[in-house]
């Protein structure tokens, strides 16, 4: 439609068509919403977020306190560093095992 069709119709005539058009632009939008969101879920349906890792069993152990230990993976934590600073040998605090005394 053009400028001067939509100003020579009544106000009722506009609201009616105001409407209509507001719904149509509902419906179209939901569509495009819903066709995107399929798009998404392939995007990144079979990628998962980490892999997952085995359990590690503890090889250090704080003497002060028994129920820290560390798995010797990720960063030293702050009992074993400090520990280390004050001249001790990390193998001080490991954790012996029976079958690998």
């Amino acid at each position: 439609m053009k400028r001067g069709e939509l100003d020579s119709m009544r106000t009722d005539d506009l609201w009616s068509l105001h409407i209509e058009v507001t719904q149509l632009l509902q419906v179209r939008i939901q569509a495009e919403k819903e066709q995107l969101e399929k798009r998404l879920k392939l995007l990144n349906g079979p990628v998962s977020g980490r892999r997952p890792y085995p359990p590690v069993s503890p090889k250090y152990r704080n003497p002060e306190k028994p129920s820290e230990t560390w798995a010797g993976r990720g960063k030293r934590p702050r009992w074993l560093a400090k520990q280390l600073r004050s001249g001790k040998r990390i193998d001080d605090f490991r954790i012996r095992t029976a079958a690998g005394r």
